[in-house]
């Protein structure tokens, strides 16, 4: 399997990828693998809830990808 581990700027592992090819080999051989629950915390929800309404309200103060991540790495 090929992964490729996603790691922060510590160097600590905090993700994995599955190139889509071995995820599909694994839902065929894992039945409802893809089903397994994630319980998001409502803060969360909420959150996420927040960002849209604001974005649905003023679109055009926000940022494309590419500007974002050169307004972050300004600070960096």
């Amino acid at each position: 399997m090929n992964l490729q581990y996603i790691s922060d700027s510590t160097g600590k592992t905090t993700g994995v990828f599955i190139p889509i090819k071995e995820w599909i080999e694994l839902k065929s051989k894992f039945r409802g693998i893809e089903q397994v629950k994630t319980d998001i915390p409502i803060w969360h929800v909420d959150v996420v809830r927040k960002r849209l309404d604001d974005y649905r309200n003023t679109p055009d103060r926000a940022l494309d990808f590419d500007s974002a991540m050169d307004d972050i790495e300004k600070h960096f």
